[in-house]
């Protein structure tokens, strides 16, 4: 419930009307699917999910037509790297091309 995370659950949707599941171990976008006010908009095909799913709140952003996504790691507390993605659909997959940048 912290205001700058994204509401998500295991296993089951919650209240989410706008969602992306995600399985818990899963690589590039396979096994993903994107829903908006209950209807699927986007979804990608895989062997993953056995072990279950997160579903998260919907956070899309779509930019000059391309949908970035920022990953950040953080090692022992302290920010070390970050990496934007960038796709020409929703879900980011293999194809999706990619800046490292290095914290110092």
């Amino acid at each position: 419930h912290h205001p700058n995370l994204l509401e998500a659950h295991l296993n089951e949707r919650g209240s989410l009307r706008s969602f992306a599941k995600k399985p818990l171990m899963s690589r590039e976008g396979a096994n993903v699917t994107l829903v908006r006010e209950g209807s699927v908009v986007a979804t990608m095909d895989g062997d993953h999910g056995d072990e279950g799913y997160v579903f998260q709140e919907l956070a899309v952003a779509q930019i000059d037509g391309k949908y970035p996504v920022i990953g950040a790691w953080v090692v022992d507390g302290v920010a070390a790297g970050m990496g934007i993605r960038e796709s020409d659909t929703p879900i980011t997959g293999n194809l999706a091309r990619f800046v490292p940048h290095r914290l110092i």
